[in-house]
């Protein structure tokens, strides 16, 4: 008769014969909440396929006339200064924030390159550091009105919008400086206009046309796109969107954050308005009123959450780039230009429906 094994040894012995792997609970997922998850960890997936598949159609519809290099490229070059502001606002954005002055400092850093030039004399290339230092400036202010009194971003950026746009014409007491002026005193302030040409025949015709503001946008998108994903402060960025109080918890100085983020936003909108200035060819004070309302479309389209946390730069300049193509597409049919406003409208609504639907993935 087997006797039964008692004490250490036993124990052992029962160990070893005991399986090594963990309990698992498969949870299969249906089809749609895979598609779910994924676009919630990939959220500029949906700009993309729509922008992809706009470019179709109006391609099928319109033939080499919409399909060809210089078409496509021209797109690029009319959203360049909108997708610049998008980036602006896009840092905002993803902090649960909204900057409604982007497109006033935008005007105002570009009224001051042009007026320090020509109404005192500073040489070109230091009147744009002091647009930009400008636009730094009141990008600070209003970091800090949000950050450390603790004012809502959108009724800060409302009032900075409002004094910058006075100050804006206050200034400029509305005067316009000409393109043969700053073409021939200032040729600087347009550098962002200048073309080049990829493609082209030997005679120099055809073939994709790019200007220097649109490389710019590229090279911003790339450049915000590796901060945010692959360095601490992007990730902190991210983090304050998401949860400010766990990442206070966290260790994550979500004050300056804040103040950082709003500060490179007014930068960049004064970047915005240099490459303005070379889009125009003049320094016009009435120029650019709705930047602001077309920075949100892009990034509402472009799948950035307005809850903050969530969202790529890259999905914002395909929401620019749907935009572009809506409105030419629709130019070269001959269409009401009022139908791209009706089709933008409901883009940005399903837009901001889909992220709803996106966001129970995390839930």
């Amino acid at each position: 008769m087997a006797t039964e094994t008692h004490g250490p040894q036993g124990f052992e012995a029962a160990l070893n014969r005991s399986p090594d792997s963990v309990a698992e609970f498969e949870q299969r997922r249906s089809f749609v909440q895979q598609a779910r998850h994924l676009l919630h960890q990939t959220p500029s997936l949906v700009p993309l396929i729509v922008l992809v598949v706009s470019v179709s159609i109006f391609g099928a519809l319109l033939g080499q006339k919409f399909f060809s290099a210089f078409t496509l490229t021209l797109i690029l070059q009319q959203v360049a200064i909108v997708g610049i502001v998008g980036a602006a606002q896009t840092l905002v954005v993803l902090t649960a924030g909204i900057d409604l002055s982007v497109g006033a400092i935008m005007v105002l850093s570009s009224v001051i390159m042009g007026q320090f030039t020509f109404r005192y004399g500073i040489p070109a290339p230091l009147s744009v550091l002091c647009g930009l230092a400008a636009g730094a400036g009141i990008g600070f202010v209003n970091g800090t009105l949000v950050a450390r009194m603790k004012l809502p971003p959108f009724i800060v950026t409302l009032g900075m919008w409002q004094i910058v746009l006075a100050a804006n014409f206050l200034y400029s007491a509305n005067e316009t400086i000409r393109s043969q002026d700053i073409s021939a005193q200032a040729p600087i302030l347009q550098f962002f206009g200048n073309t080049f040409r990829l493609g082209a025949d030997e005679a120099g015709r055809g073939g994709a046309v790019f200007t220097y503001g649109a490389v710019l946008l590229i090279l911003l998108v790339l450049v915000i796109a590796y901060v945010l994903r692959q360095t601490a402060w992007g990730r902190h960025v991210y983090a304050v969107g998401d949860d400010p109080d766990a990442a206070e918890l966290a260790g994550v100085q979500t004050r300056n954050v804040l103040v950082t983020v709003y500060t490179l936003s007014g930068l960049i909108c004064a970047l915005a308005g240099w490459v303005m200035i070379g889009r125009l060819g003049s320094v016009s004070p009435t120029a650019g009123q709705f930047a602001n309302i077309e920075s949100i479309t892009a990034v509402v389209i472009g799948g950035i959450s307005l809850f903050g946390g969530r969202g790529s730069v890259l999905g914002m300049l395909f929401g620019a780039l749907i935009v572009g193509v809506f409105s030419l597409g629709l130019k070269l049919m001959g269409t009401d230009p009022q139908w791209t406003y009706l089709l933008i409208g409901m883009l940005i609504i399903a837009a901001v429906a889909v992220d709803q639907w996106i966001r129970k993935a995390a839930a």
